[in-house]
């Protein structure tokens, strides 16, 4: 049932790849296994590009800029705005697609759809606002002026725990800026990407505008970052790939968007709402397992009501249904990968050996679901800052509660973090929130909101969590050139 749904946007027994509006296979016709989480089963062969291929995909990209570019505002925005509605009407099949491959459940993929969408509309719109300028020149014969114009070809990288939602936060403001470019899904979820694929073809979009290369990172990531067609590349991974290719830019100065790792604090204060504060951490901590970045990695509460709170979050984190991703009652699906549940494991027996304790969970998940990649979510209590927990990103589902005692404490164990995404925390005390949201030292701040992202603000992180931003007007900037022009005049 599942597969003949998928098969009316993309067949998974002939999967190809997205390439100057043709769908091709690897020159070698090389594949690579894509593994369903939940089952540990094959669910598609995707064919595996490399240098080559993404050659290809540039030179098309580099060929389509020509006439995209000159198109105006309003007519990009048409595409953008059918692509936006194709995938409202394909919400289900790419939703199944998605938790099939990543082991997202399926009523979060279907959320993500929509929010995917909602970057094509938003940046259909702002793409009508690339507002110029001029500027009071210093002497009459002259006429000072700044244009905004396209960067050229760019590239998106992609990760898989949100397959959809990258792509559009990337190429959505792209094409609204009148650049052409090249997706690389992550190697876990490209089926994603090629179902994007389809709905450019069905979008009418014209052929080498988007393009979509499948395949091992390496030989497509050194085509991307050595050809000099390409000016621009976003990624979204984590912080040590993001440094890598830091200096792999360098040596022809690409403009670089790097959204990177996080270790999110969490801040209950004693005159929060606990019911609303433990509503939201279930929320952001579990939401995809606990596999996103803005991941609520370290939850503290004030000591005077870290009881309370507890009681009330590990009755709610207890409730959550786990299971197959497909299934539409799941709240909590598999881990991505082997080696992610190994590392849940890791920092779960690092707390205890140094004195955490398990309020709930704390293990594999066995009996029906044992041939996935389960674990139950859990959540720690006694947790201290010489544990790993603490220190690095989980990214599965298991929330460490740590108490403390004043504000300026907790503000300078939250700073205490290379990372800079996100911070969340919950208070009724208005003067409390503005010293709070001014003293963290996070790109994203959530007070009394623990999913606070929306396409119309900017997404990204200090220090070492990335650098730019995407969403929000500043993400249309990413893919626009600044030109100054000093027009000299006859004055008669």
């Amino acid at each position: 049932m599942i597969k003949s749904e998928i098969k009316s946007l993309v067949n998974l027994n002939e999967l190809k790849m997205y390439v100057n509006g043709e769908w091709t296979d690897a020159r070698e016709r090389n594949t690579f296994s894509v593994i369903n989480p939940s089952t540990g089963q094959v669910i598609a062969h995707v064919p595996n590009g490399g240098r080559y291929e993404t050659q290809q995909a540039i030179e098309a990209a580099e060929q389509a800029f020509k006439s995209w570019s000159t198109l105006t505002a309003n007519e990009r925005a048409k595409y953008l705005l059918k692509l936006r509605d194709l995938m409202h009407e394909y919400k289900d099949q790419l939703a199944k697609i998605m938790s099939l491959e990543m082991g997202k459940p399926f009523t979060e993929s279907q959320a993500e759809v929509i929010f995917a969408a909602s970057y094509l509309e938003w940046f259909a719109e702002e793409g009508r606002r690339i507002y110029g300028e001029t500027i009071p020149a210093s002497a009459s014969n002259k006429r000072l002026m700044v244009i905004r114009q396209p960067i050229g070809v760019v590239a998106a990288i992609t990760p898989w725990n949100f397959p959809l939602a990258m792509m559009t936060r990337k190429i959505g403001p792209a094409m609204a800026a009148g650049c052409t470019g090249i997706v690389k899904p992550a190697k876990q979820s490209p089926i994603s990407a090629i179902a994007f694929g389809k709905l450019v073809e069905m979008a009418g979009v014209p052929r080498g505008v988007v393009n979509v290369v499948t395949g091992k990172s390496g030989p497509i990531s050194d085509e991307i970052f050595e050809n000099p067609v390409v000016r621009k590349i976003s990624f979204t991974g984590s912080t040590e790939v993001g440094k890598l290719l830091v200096t792999k830019s360098a040596s022809q100065l690409k403009r670089l968007s790097l959204e990177l790792g996080g270790h999110a604090p969490f801040i209950v204060f004693e005159d929060a709402d606990l019911e609303a504060a433990a509503i939201g951490a279930v929320a952001s901590k579990f939401r995809n397992t606990g596999q996103t970045c803005v991941s609520a990695n370290r939850i503290y509460v004030q000591r005077s009501v870290i009881e309370k709170f507890s009681e009330i979050f590990v009755k709610k984190v207890k409730a959550l249904k786990i299971g197959n991703s497909i299934n539409p009652n799941v709240q909590v699906g598999p881990l991505v990968s082997h080696d992610s549940l190994e590392k849940v494991e890791e920092h779960v027996n690092d707390a205890l050996t140094k004195g955490a304790h398990i309020l709930c969970g704390g293990k594999r998940v066995e009996g029906e679901l044992a041939g996935g990649l389960f674990y139950e979510p859990t959540v720690l209590a006694e947790v201290n800052t010489d544990m790993l927990i603490t220190n690095e990103e989980t990214f599965g589902p298991v929330a460490p509660i740590i108490p403390f005692d004043t504000e300026e404490e907790v503000i300078q164990r939250a700073n205490h973090s290379e990372y800079g995404l996100a911070a969340y925390f919950y208070t009724q005390n208005i003067s409390r929130s503005v010293r709070v949201s001014e003293a963290l030292e996070f790109g994203i701040i959530g007070m009394n909101d623990s999913i606070p992202t929306v396409a119309q603000a900017p997404f990204g992180g200090m220090k070492e969590s990335g650098v730019g931003r995407e969403g929000g007007h500043q993400g249309l900037d990413e893919y626009l050139e600044d030109k100054y022009i000093s027009m000299g005049i006859e004055i008669k």
